[in-house]
């Protein structure tokens, strides 16, 4: 088994990070710290053709691979982390599913522009009451001559506040059978939105209300049982989660890394103290083996498999090895790493929160215990619990 790149994706990798350093190492302090969208960079990344990597031709993609994408993700964040978010928004997630099951009217109105870098797609999949249990939802779509009308709310939806249109998670009727999907503009008749909050990691989040807004039929992507291929996007959908959790969790290994080789205590640089070689072993060791679990998952569902156990496993592992890496690199470089004049603490905030987005830790080891038992266990309590 061969576990280099080949020669292609050798060049590719190297084009990219050489983009980078020329177009994104300025700045990228600031820029993790701004708030608002960093529109200038999701158009440049489009001009370096780094939007929609993984996406067929016909649709404004560039017709790569995944790994593709996940190289981009890989190098951009040695650089710039905060770049590496517009690469996950413009090559994974809701942009994804809508490449994917997206009529060629809806991909004409919608993923041209996201793919330009001149609009943002967001997903609306989390409720107050429905969170690990998405199928608990109760957004609405009831027919309305040939649409529909949708009532509901959601929350914690990432982009939510500025993104054109939201790919939004609805109940055509009961069960999971009748869950799809439907594009909603975020300025359409019936779309309110509440006040602004900010997460952990400094982005922000609003409440998304829906009352009694109408979808056209045209803004309809998957009807009645739409939701097993919505979740089957989702598998994609993290390993753009686990590539960025792995590179912000590299980037603060060698910004710790340097510090480690200049800094001098006791007359001695960092990295002469045993107890922190030992250190950067266990993290290089982590980031070895998260490598090959991401690029084992992204090769495979490049193959036309994307496998719901090897996406978790991977998942599960990244997530926890990006976040104890930033955490062991803050330590290391001591009162500066906690500081926001670096950027091993913006990383460490990041990190934190992709162990609950996308599918918590927590639920990817429900899904990985049912492949190793194979069989299915239910987290709801049985029909004959009455307590």
């Amino acid at each position: 088994m061969d576990f280099r790149l080949s020669e292609e994706q050798q060049m590719f990798r190297d084009s990219v990070r050489g983009f980078a350093e020329t177009h994104l190492a300025a700045g990228a302090l600031a820029r993790a710290h701004r708030e608002e969208h960093p529109w200038d960079i999701a158009k440049l990344m489009a001009g370096q053709g780094l939007m929609g990597i993984a996406m067929e031709e016909e649709d404004g993609g560039q017709g790569g691979s995944l790994m593709d994408a996940v190289l981009a993700i890989e190098e951009v964040a040695q650089v710039c982390p905060r770049s590496a978010d517009v690469i996950q928004a413009g090559n994974f997630g809701p942009v994804r599913v809508l490449a994917e099951y997206g009529s060629r009217d809806q991909k004409n109105r919608y993923l041209s522009k996201i793919l330009r870098g001149e609009a943002v797609i967001c997903v609306g999949m989390t409720e107050p009451g429905a969170g690990s249990a998405v199928t608990d939802l109760i957004t609405s779509a009831t027919p309305d001559g040939d649409g529909y009308r949708i009532n509901g709310s959601k929350v914690f939806t990432t982009h939510a506040q500025y993104a054109d249109v939201m790919l939004v998670y609805v109940r055509f009727g009961p069960g999971v059978g009748g869950i799809g999907s439907v594009l909603v503009e975020r300025t359409a008749e019936g779309v309110k939105q509440g006040k602004r909050s900010k997460f952990m990691n400094g982005e922000e989040w609003v409440t998304t209300y829906f009352e009694n807004a109408y979808v056209p039929p045209e803004n309809v992507v998957l009807k009645h049982g739409g939701f097993k291929k919505q979740i089957a996007g989702f598998n994609v959908e993290r390993i753009g989660n686990t590539a960025r959790s792995l590179a912000f969790g590299r980037y603060a290994f060698e910004q710790a890394r340097q510090w480690a080789l200049t800094r001098k205590q006791f007359g001695r640089v960092l990295a002469e103290f045993q107890g922190l070689q030992w250190k950067f072993a266990d993290m290089k060791i982590k980031l070895d083996a998260g490598q090959l679990l991401l690029y084992r998952a992204a090769l495979n569902a490049d193959r036309g498999f994307p496998s719901a156990e090897e996406t978790a496993i991977a998942k599960a592992f990244c997530n926890q090895t990006g976040f104890e890496i930033c955490s062991e690199a803050m330590q290391v470089m001591g009162g500066m790493g906690y500081t926001e004049e670096t950027l091993v603490e913006y990383c460490f905030r990041k990190c934190r929160g992709w162990m609950i987005a996308g599918g918590s830790i927590e639920i990817l080891k429900n899904r990985i215990a049912e492949s190793v038992f194979e069989r299915t266990f239910s987290q709801r309590p049985s029909k004959t619990d009455k307590s």
